[in-house]
């Protein structure tokens, strides 16, 4: 029943959007979120009551989370989400979601699987999903090495973390301050090379806790260098009480690459050097992982490109970080030609583009800019060919 993921993921898709997928095994509203069938096909597990652990007459079931029917049938399923999303290019990223309460790596309200079986079975739902699962990321809940766990040391996030494996944290303003969060310290393990994921609390159920601070909520995105933020609530009603704080967060959340300054000539002989000055910037609070290298495009006044012109030694991965008062720039000259040999290029006045995307030139990245062409390049001025 793929239907059942592919009709809303194309809700967002048609926009433009990407999605992200957790499929999980133990919820507290549902008897059965591993399917029954399972349980009869011969898993093992335990009834439980919410918030207070096994019992017989529990109201849910949680199956043996390493139980060799379990695995088999947990793998079958990986095995065929993969052959259809991995490698997706609309799909963000993918939760290891298969281990306790909510697909976060906790047991504590549910089944209170001991944390010593915990970090040898975790690591059996790590292996299964880094095999099926090799083009498209995976993230994991910072729980699974204890939801209150701050001593620094985290054996299962390391696991993870070695094999390609990013953190998530769905804990984010649970509680109020001092304990709005606990794993801002396992994302410095992570965010220097993978993106970090932030979900915070039910917003309603925060605001009643008396936790909700929509200033704590842009912090946290600061001090995770998150690449993703979880809106966890009706999204129009969460928007209409925090829209200074989203509009905030959207400006940090991952990457922005912000052209800071750009300069060339006025006029250029074809086929002869020219050089070009620009500034780039990194504004948000995490790398641009996928990484891109600026690029000029020259074209006519029908819009035919004349010049696609791509300094490839400048990466924009490699800008770092900074305060959102202060991102770090970085200067760079570069040097193109137009209409050296070929293609055949005729005297004129050229429209210049900039953009930021692949080596040859295609573009990748939105930049803060106006004068989109509807392609992600950006109009900057123009410049005379001379013969």
């Amino acid at each position: 029943n793929w239907a059942i993921l592919d009709t809303p993921a194309q809700r967002w898709i048609a926009r433009g959007g990407r999605v992200a997928f957790r499929i999980t095994c133990s919820e507290s509203w549902l008897r059965y979120a591993t399917p029954e069938w399972v349980k009869k096909a011969g898993a093992q597990g335990v009834f439980w009551d919410y918030g207070k652990g096994v019992s017989e007459q529990g109201a849910f079931w949680d199956p043996a989370f390493a139980g060799p029917v379990f695995l088999a049938k947990l793998e079958n399923l990986l095995k065929a989400m993969a052959a259809r999303y991995d490698g997706n290019p609309d799909v963000a990223f993918i939760d290891i979601g298969s281990y306790g309460l909510w697909g976060e790596g906790h047991t504590g309200a549910s089944s209170r699987v001991p944390q010593a079986q915990m970090d040898v079975e975790v690591k059996r739902h790590i292996d299964l999903h880094v095999q099926y699962f090799k083009r498209t990321l995976l993230c994991i809940s910072d729980d699974v090495s204890g939801p209150g766990n701050r001593s620094g040391a985290y054996p299962l996030l390391d696991y993870a973390r070695e094999r390609g494996v990013t953190l998530r944290d769905d804990s984010i303003l649970v509680q109020p301050h001092p304990n709005a969060w606990f794993h801002a310290d396992q994302a410095e393990r992570y965010w220097p090379t993978l993106p970090v994921i932030l979900e915070h609390e039910h917003y309603g159920s925060s605001v009643a806790r008396k936790a909700w601070d929509p200033e704590l909520l842009i912090k946290s995105v600061e001090e995770y260098h998150a690449s993703y933020l979880s809106i966890h609530w009706w999204p129009q009603e969460f928007l209409e009480k925090n829209r200074e704080a989203v509009a905030r967060i959207n400006r940090r959340l991952g990457y922005r690459i912000r052209l800071e300054e750009l300069s060339f000539p006025a006029e250029a002989k074809i086929g002869v050097w020219f050089d070009v000055a620009w500034r780039w910037a990194n504004a948000g609070v995490a790398p641009c992982y996928q990484g891109g290298f600026p690029a000029l495009t020259l074209k006519d006044a029908q819009g035919g490109l004349i010049a696609v012109l791509v300094d490839d030694g400048f990466d924009v991965r490699d800008l770092k970080v900074g305060p959102p008062d202060a991102p770090p720039a970085v200067a760079r000259s570069s040097r193109f030609r137009a209409g050296w040999i070929a293609p055949v290029t005729r005297p004129g006045t050229c429209e210049v583009f900039v953009s930021v995307g692949r080596r040859d030139g295609t573009p990748q990245l939105a930049l803060p800019l106006a004068d989109d062409d509807g392609a992600r390049r950006y109009a900057v001025g123009r410049l005379a060919l001379r013969e």
